[in-house]
């Protein structure tokens, strides 16, 4: 929330979206509860810290509501918990359906397969990486739009706290790590929380040297998500259409390749190293 009250950019919802009818429940459990109160949405929003303007967009379902929002409101009208029990449903709601539906698959993998050629992978971008990665993107995004695209972002990190943990294996081109994506400080920063995230026992971060001229990674990206009931997931940017697929004879291709990679790229030691040593030249 603002100082004057009014909402900060990102949570906007469109009608089109399948999450807004859980949205605008959410606004009609605020309405009949502030109803019920006696209330004019004025002194609602008053007694809450939020404008009047941004309490109507909630009601009508055009905002989503923050946790805070949802607290304050059920205390202040004595709902009981009936609003602050969308708190969960808000947050996911926050986040666009691709990113949703991906944040899905990666809470249930147990294992992740993960080729990064451009830049560093989602999963291990700090905030400010991500938001400096995004704001290169033409055309360019809305301060709404960067800022719900940098916390859905952030929400798929949670996979590192999952217990029990997933494996997670990454291969980074070396190119990613000497790009220096929103400044030097930033770069800076971004090498030193790989360097945290490559200590976890869990993770196993890969780096694909400049000078191996040949391997199957050339052309895009490489993502295999398996699951514990024996099923996966993957993608890559230069075949299948760069649709998720999940026929084993197309997975095969994948793993294929990421095997490969994998063998080619410095060992989980030598990229520490490897990584420490751009960190002091950066």
């Amino acid at each position: 929330m603002n100082s004057d009250g009014t909402d900060e950019p990102g949570w906007a919802v469109s009608p089109e979206d399948e999450i807004a009818p859980v949205v605008e429940a959410a606004g009609r459990q605020v309405r009949l509860w502030r109803e019920a109160a006696g209330m004019r949405v004025i002194e609602l929003g008053q007694a809450i810290g939020y404008g009047e303007d941004l309490v109507r967009k909630v009601e009508r379902g055009a905002r989503i509501p923050r946790a805070e929002f949802l607290d304050r409101a059920d205390g202040v009208l004595n709902a009981g918990g009936h609003i602050a029990a969308f708190k969960e449903d808000m947050e996911r709601a926050r986040y666009p359906k691709r990113v949703r539906e991906l944040a899905q698959l990666e809470a249930r993998a147990v294992e992740q397969l993960l080729y990064s050629n451009h830049n560093i992978h989602g999963l291990l971008q700090t905030e400010e990486y991500a938001r400096a990665l995004f704001a290169t993107w033409r055309p360019t995004l809305s301060q709404d739009e960067l800022a719900r695209a940098v916390a859905a972002r952030l929400a798929r990190r949670a996979v590192f706290d999952r217990s029990p943990a997933p494996e997670l294996s990454f291969v980074q081109e070396e190119v990613t790590l000497r790009r220096p994506v929103g400044g030097t400080m930033v770069l800076r920063r971004q090498l030193e929380h790989l360097l945290g995230v490559a200590q976890l026992a869990h993770v196993e971060l890969q780096v694909m040297p400049t000078s191996r001229a040949d391997h199957p990674g050339a052309a895009g990206r490489i993502q295999v998500l398996k699951f514990g009931d024996g099923t996966a997931v993957g993608r890559t940017d230069d075949e299948f259409n760069g649709r998720p697929v999940s026929d084993p004879r197309q997975l095969r291709i994948l793993e294929l390749r990421y095997g490969i990679i994998r063998a080619q790229a410095l060992s989980p030691g030598e990229s520490l190293a490897f990584i420490e040593q751009a960190l002091g030249e950066t």
